[in-house]
Parts: C-alpha cells; structure tokens; sequence
C-alpha cells in the first residue's frame, strides 16, 4: 500500500508542478500565464480519456506490471520536459504525463479492497490518497523552491529521478494482481445508466474539481495580487497548504463520504469567495490554509462514495471516477485561464466559489432524493399484505378424513385411504 501511494504521489506531483512553476516556465519559454496553464490542461485532458481506456485496455494483463509500465511512462516524460527546447515539446511530454496520471490512478484506486482485510479497506484507501494532498506538501512546494533555486528544468528533472524510484518500489514491494474480472467498455455506459450512486458521484466530482482547479491553477498569482503576498513566500504557503491538506485526508477517510462532500463544497464556497476579494497577507494566509484542509478529503472521499456504490465494480467505477476528476481538472485550468486572462486574477477564485456551491446543491438533493426513495420502498412493504402459511406438521381435517393442503383442497391420492 505504501508503493502504490508512493506512486500516486509522484504521478499528482507530477500533474501539478506546473501549478508552482508557471511563472518561470512562461517567462523562460514566452507564453502567458495562461497558455502555461495548459501544461495543467493537456495532461487532465488525456488522463480523463486514458481511464478507462487503460482499464478495459489492461484486460487479462497483472495490474503489477500495469502500473509498473504507467510509473516509467512518467518518469521519461519529466526527463524530457527537463530537456525540451521549447513549448511544443513541453506540451507533448505533457501528454505522455497524462497517460500515466488516469491508467495508474484508475487501478490504484481499488486496490485498497484487495490488499488488505475488509475492515482496513478505509484506512487503507486514505492511506493510497494521501498521496494526493502530500503531493501537495511535498511535491508542488518542493519543485517550487528547486525552481527558485536552480531553475524550473531541475525540478522535472528531479520528478523524473522520483518515478524511477517509485518504479524500483513497485517491483520490490507489490504482490502479483491478476485482474478479477475483464472489463468491457459496455460494462461503463451501463454502470452509469443503472447505478444512480455512481452517476451522481461522477457528477459531483466534475463540479468539485473544476471548481478547485479553477482557482488552484492560479493561486500564485492570486496570493501574489490579491493578497500582496510576497513571491519569496510562496512555496512556504504552498507548504502549509499541503501539510493542512494531508490533515484533511486522514480527518475524512473513515467518516461518511456524502457527508463530507456536501462539508466540502459548502465551506470551499466560502472560503474561494472570500481568497477573492479580501486583501491581507494575514488574511490570504489563514484562507489558504483553510482551503487546503477542507479540500485535502476530496479525494479519498470521492472515493470512498465509488465504492460504496459499486462494490463489486470497484475498479470499473474508480475508472469513471478518475476519468471525470481529471477531465475536470482540465475543465478547472481552462476555465480559470480564461478568467484570468479575460477578466482578472480574482475572477479564477469566483469562479470556483460558484461551482463548489453547485456541488453542495448537488450533494444535497442526491441525499434527500436517497432518502425519499429509500422511505418509499419501507412504506411498499409494510402494505404489502403477508401470506398466510400453515405449518406442514399441522393437518386440518377433510371431509374425506384427510389434511387439506395450504389451499384448503386435499391432495388428489390414489386408492382407498391408508388406515389409521
């Protein structure tokens, strides 16, 4: 479990260094913050496609090796934004990031329910997503400061080294993990026509994560211009972010997943509006730090809600779920870009602050429609009239002197009556 967390951390680190280096990577390279956004957009684009692409793609094949070959994809495709000599090629390594981030996260994310007894499924799963918010802490922080220091192609370069790590652990640590069961592609459209708790939960997960990326994707330059923050300490807020995300993870991993959703939405409203229009280190401060704490149980919790709904399609359901969390990434980058760039830095966190509300909404209805249906079918059978039964050691006499069945007939016999 600690080798595929470690890999989803490399793989988030991955997907989301950009978000501390966009600065850099644009002045050196002459795009606009928001172009630069696309190294966010691009991967999110191709990881919500290659879910569950990968997934049915992988059919018989050991999901050991599987992720095996994910991690290395990603490695080289660091090593070469490392080396790109211009955004061109920055963008296609991008790509090749992309395919790694959804096939490995598709099939990490059920195998919580294979590595481990049913009553640590929970802990377990936390423990796999905790990856996410220390990439956060670690990973985005720590590309930032070698950026700063060394220049922004070192800190690929070093996320790069970190895959190849990752890659030596899987091979020691995890055990062979023939696939279960061979998804299809029809299996996917079905699971979401049929189960109205997955498609409610994907739902959702498109309106969380687009929100939060709307306005993550730009938080440099959000702290730096709304909150006056100054550039040097950046990477030390980031810091703080992550480490009070990582806190959120294991807060929410073991409480009620609908629960903490429909929390998470109505305070990220709140605190995305407020990041937005009050100035103050101080106050930019304090919101960040909020921000990462309640966003940090977003993923396990998402989740967490997949298989609950699907629990004998674990991994098909983490697929669509995947799918559409990274889409929605893009979704986030692109639409914050835009805001950014048409309108202003504040109009990245509005944005956000209004899809997260829409998710609580969402949540909400889901779990009071849940709850009418649930009331409904108590109340068809307590009308349902129960059938009368009479006990086969129990015989009423006939008119011919012998039991009558359940139906009040005797049974048809052949000859006489036995004697008594």
């Amino acid at each position: 479990m600690c080798a595929v967390a470690l890999g989803i951390f490399c793989l988030i680190t991955s997907e989301l260094l950009p978000v501390g280096l966009l600065t850099p990577v644009g002045a050196d390279l002459g795009v606009s913050d928001g172009t630069a956004g696309l190294m966010v957009t691009v991967p999110g684009l191709v990881a919500g496609f290659c879910a569950p692409l990968v997934t049915v793609g992988a059919g018989r094949l050991d999901r050991r090796f599987v992720l095996v070959g994910l991690i290395s994809l990603t490695a080289v495709a660091n090593l070469v934004v490392a080396l790109a000599p211009g955004f061109g090629v920055v963008l296609a390594a991008r790509l090749l990031v992309g395919v790694g981030v959804g096939g490995f996260w598709a099939i990490a994310g059920g195998l919580a329910v294979r590595l481990v007894p049913e009553h640590h499924v929970g802990r377990a799963t936390a423990l796999v997503f905790g990856g996410v918010p220390t990439a956060s802490v670690l990973g985005v922080p720590a590309g930032t400061l070698l950026g700063e220091l060394w220049g922004w192609r070192a800190a690929f370069a070093a996320v790069g080294g970190l895959g190849i790590l990752t890659l030596a652990a899987l091979l020691l640590l995890l055990p062979a993990l023939p696939p279960n069961r061979q998804i299809t592609f029809a299996q996917l459209p079905g699971l979401l026509r049929h189960n109205r708790g997955v498609r409610a939960g994907v739902a959702v997960t498109f309106l969380v994560v687009t929100g939060q990326f709307a306005a993550y994707t730009f938080v440099r330059p959000i702290l730096q211009d709304v909150s006056g923050v100054d550039a040097r300490f950046v990477s030390t807020l980031l810091l703080g972010y992550g480490v009070a995300g990582v806190a959120g993870n294991f807060l929410a991993g073991a409480r009620d997943a609908h629960r903490t959703v429909l929390v998470v939405g109505a305070s990220l409203a709140v605190v995305l509006a407020l990041i937005a229009i009050v100035p103050g280190a101080i106050a930019g401060t304090v919101l960040l730090l909020a921000w990462g704490l309640v966003y940090g149980g977003v993923s396990v919790s998402l989740q967490s809600w997949m298989i609950k709904a699907a629990p004998d399609d674990a991994e098909a359901a983490s697929s669509l779920m995947v799918a559409m969390f990274n889409l929605a990434i893009a979704a986030g980058a692109l639409t914050g870009g835009l805001a950014v760039d048409r309108i202003s830095a504040p109009a990245a966190p509005l944005t956000g602050a209004a899809l997260m509300g829409l998710a609580a909404v969402t949540v909400w209805v889901t779990t009071l429609s849940a709850r009418a249906r649930a009331r409904a079918g108590d109340r068809a059978r307590d009308r349902k009239p129960s059938r009368p039964s009479i006990p086969a050691a129990v015989s009423l006499g006939g008119a011919d002197g012998h039991p009558l069945t359940e139906s009040g007939s005797a049974p048809a016999t052949e000859g006489p009556p036995a004697a008594s």
